[in-house]
């Protein structure tokens, strides 16, 4: 395994992190007993395969239903001081009820104290406020370092990049876990301005909203040989040193097999570069022979946030889905992506585009160099990809379960 410095931190974190999204029961609080003995017994090989790879990162969350309980039957067996143990607390309005979220994690985990904590989901103003303001959430985990019960404070994010920026400038944060990976790049001045401030950099799933990369189509391996999307993606990430670690969502022990082959090509700088080249290069000549080199080079320009959009139609998120779409072939994905639109809250913001008056939308894209196109592209994405309604992950599981 490799390793860098996780920011001001000093931690020495594993390129790979342990994400603990996936591999637990259910999406709901349980007691032990209802969990089935095979589903915690793949939970603890899953941790303990990470452990002999060398990723002592193992991170979850409040939200993430059985996982920090099943979990807590597992680390306090296991040396402590060999463990980075991350969890996340969604903001809330009452900071004592953040507080008292946070000691529901600790105790479900066993631990006398866990290395980093999150203020989960920092995704627009409201949540931003709410961590930061005299007396809120920040104020709490200052209090619970003081009491020894994390060591560091940072905060997960899937909000734009103006409210990440601004976050990580208050110089209040120790880290940082967003989105970044090659389809989506919108967040580097946010990892730019983490950098300027030491902060770590935890990369939030870049395999699965990457693109679906266990499940990849044909195009896109075609276009990434010698290597899979999936170690490209991860070698993407990793040739940046601003990056330090990247999530991997395991569900059983083997989802980490993968990613190792990625280990080989990071030794040098050198053999970074010579694969990634040739790849990169057939990535933008796909995209550009998909879609024509003006609309790849200019396509964002002059495009109304979903707010300030007659609807709030989300066109930078859906034209996005459309070049992916065209460029790699990522159907399946961009579909689960879109139909997400309008059920995700503040996680995934904006409408579809599935009904819109064309004239008021021609207005607001005064400053968009291909108005017409954008509106044909529009409608086109919506008749490619509208499905059935799809729910956030952790919905998703709730309503199967309720």
């Amino acid at each position: 395994m490799l390793y860098r410095r996780f920011g001001r931190t000093e931690l020495s974190m594993p390129v790979f992190s342990c994400g603990g999204m996936r591999y637990q029961f259910q999406w709901q609080d349980a007691p032990f007993v209802k969990v089935p003995k095979d589903n915690q017994h793949n939970l603890q090989t899953t941790i303990e395969r990470s452990l002999e790879l060398g990723i002592n990162h193992v991170e979850t969350a409040r939200g993430y239903g059985t996982s920090e309980m099943q979990l807590g039957k597992i680390l306090p067996r296991l040396p402590r001081e060999k463990l980075i143990v991350q969890t996340k607390v969604s903001p809330k309005d009452d900071p004592m009820e953040f507080r008292r979220e946070f000691d529901k994690s600790l105790g479900y985990l066993n631990l006398d104290y866990v290395d980093l904590l999150g203020i989960h989901g920092i995704n627009n103003r409201e949540t931003l406020e709410q961590s930061l303001r005299p007396g809120g959430c920040l104020d709490v985990c200052r209090q619970l370092q003081r009491e020894g019960r994390i060591r560091f404070v940072g905060f997960s994010t899937h909000g734009p990049t103006a409210i990440i920026t601004e976050a990580i400038n208050s110089g209040e944060f120790d880290y940082v876990n967003l989105h970044w990976y090659y389809i989506f790049q919108d967040n580097w001045p946010a990892i730019a301005a983490a950098t300027e401030q030491d902060m770590g950099v935890f990369i939030i799933s870049p395999s699965d909203k990457g693109g679906q990369l266990y499940d990849p189509p044909q195009k896109l391996v075609h276009l990434c040989q010698p290597v899979s999307p999936m170690v490209f993606n991860n070698l993407f990430c990793l040739s940046h040193p601003q990056v330090h670690t990247l999530s991997i969502g395991a569900s059983r022990p083997t989802d980490f097999d993968e990613h190792l082959k990625t280990l080989p090509y990071l030794v040098s700088e050198r053999e970074t570069e010579k694969v990634l080249q040739p790849i990169l290069a057939r990535l933008h000549g796909a995209m550009v022979e998909a879609l024509g080199e003006d609309w790849v080079n200019s396509w964002r320009i002059g495009l109304p946030s979903s707010e300030h959009t007659p609807g709030e139609i989300n066109i930078p998120k859906i034209l996005w889905l459309y070049n992916l779409c065209q460029g790699f072939d990522l159907v399946e994905y961009s579909k689960m992506r879109y139909n997400l639109l309008g059920n995700g809250g503040h996680w995934f913001p904006g409408q579809p585009a599935s009904n819109f008056d064309d004239q008021k939308l021609w207005q607001c894209l005064a400053s968009s160099p291909h108005r017409q196109r954008v509106l044909e592209v529009l409608r086109e994405t919506d008749r490619m990809l509208k499905g059935e309604t799809v729910q956030r992950l952790s919905r998703q599981e709730i309503a199967k379960t309720s």
